[in-house]
């Protein structure tokens, strides 16, 4: 992104830009695994066209995939484009590819092993390339919780609920525990239904989509979610607090849309008169009952297009596609700003850049399989037993 860009989106770099640039590593929020192989130099004026000519070699035996919050430089070789769960869908739908180039996160490269066929492939540029709210929620953190709600004699009333946003064990167990998956845009019907099968719901691993979905789009009340920290015994909770509550929520969170806050909408209400604000669900609860309109990435993507010309908004979420949107639709005479002043780029998604993607559609060219992402059958199984009831969600 260029800064004449940066200043087009009313945001700031902050000295937190080579990470949110995906160029350093925080080990608190990421898996650490640096990608082997010499990596092209970023500089290289031939990235684009090496791209382009390993991508031509491989053919039909390759299906690249491109998320919302990719950068440009890598969208531009996408075959298909949109949210984790639609592309791993994609990729399901074109058995013919013999390799699967993910150019997201590790846990939408798991999603999408999970849906293709065992001969497929599935590629993930970068293996540092996780997802800090999927990795809030661990097999073992989710096995103590639920052997607590045990013990509190509460088990049988308790259904699991994950967020597609989380890692092929945590969809696992909930598919082994009669729960199902959902997704940003189905979240009110997974609750629905899973209050119909219990009376309680276990909601993983993003507070702030489970909350919101309960408050904003079903009745609930705030005093009836309580929410369970893996790092407190019992997860900080009274047997008491547990059995009052219809949503238990993982202390989950999204980086980049829980960094929105109240001051980001008031101030560009303020700055922007008759702006309208547009919000992902997993920013907080604040954010969302402020905001004009709440919904998916694809929502938000749909809401802009139907916009009248001389509209003007403030999208909150991930600044790649925001920028994305602000010039396709500059055209329109759509003004579309970012919510926050400073730069708030998804640090681990954005660890897929060009040479990541030159390096692996080379290394692919020339037969060598690199960074393949494979889940065991068994926790392929049940993740699959889990997508499998959210497909059949009316």
């Amino acid at each position: 992104m260029t800064t004449a860009q940066i200043q087009e989106l009313d945001v700031q770099p902050t000295p937190l830009a080579l990470l949110l640039l995906g160029r350093e590593a925080d080990p608190k929020s990421e898996r650490g695994v640096e990608c082997p192989g010499d990596l092209p130099a970023p500089s290289d004026p031939d990235l684009v066209e090496r791209a382009r000519v390993a991508k031509e070699k491989l053919g039909d035996k390759v299906f690249v995939l491109g998320h919302h919050y990719q950068r440009d430089e890598v969208i531009q070789f996408a075959d298909v484009t949109g949210d984790s769960f639609k592309l791993a869908r994609d990729a399901a739908a074109r058995p013919e590819a013999e390799y699967i180039v993910f150019c997201g996160v590790h846990f939408m490269a798991e999603s999408a092993d999970i849906l293709t066929t065992d001969a497929q492939k599935v590629v993930l540029p970068d293996l540092a390339a996780g997802c800090s709210m999927a990795d809030m929620a661990t097999a073992e953190q989710v096995a103590e919780c639920w052997d607590a709600l045990a013990e509190a004699g509460m088990v049988e009333q308790v259904v699991p609920v994950s967020y597609m946003n989380s890692s092929a064990d945590i969809k696992a167990f909930t598919g082994r525990h009669g729960g199902t998956i959902c997704t940003s845009s189905n979240a009110k019907r997974a609750l629905e239904w899973a209050f119909e099968q219990g009376e309680k719901v276990l909601f993983l691993p993003d507070q702030h989509l489970g909350r919101n979905t309960a408050v904003r789009d079903m009745g609930l009340s705030l005093e009836d979610c309580v929410v369970y920290n893996p790092h407190k015994p019992n997860g900080g909770l009274t047997v008491d607090e547990l059995r009052a509550a219809k949503m238990i929520l993982w202390r989950g969170h999204c980086s980049v849309h829980g960094r929105f806050n109240l001051d980001s909408v008031n101030e560009v209400r303020a700055r922007i008169p008759g702006v309208n604000v547009l919000v992902h669900p997993e920013c907080t609860n604040e954010v969302v009952s402020a905001a004009d309109y709440v919904g998916s990435t694809e929502y938000i993507i749909k809401t802009l297009e139907a916009a009248p010309a001389g509209s003007k908004w403030a999208i909150g979420t991930e600044l790649n596609l925001v920028r994305r949107l602000a010039n396709r639709y500059a055209p329109q005479g759509k003004d579309v700003v970012f919510l926050d002043k400073t730069v708030c780029f998804c640090s681990t998604m954005n660890r897929i850049d060009l040479p990541h993607l030159v390096w692996a559609l080379e290394s692919l060219a020339e037969g060598n399989l690199v960074n393949r992402i494979e889940v065991d059958k068994e926790t392929e199984a049940f993740a699959k037993l889990a997508l499998e009831r959210m497909l059949a969600l009316p």
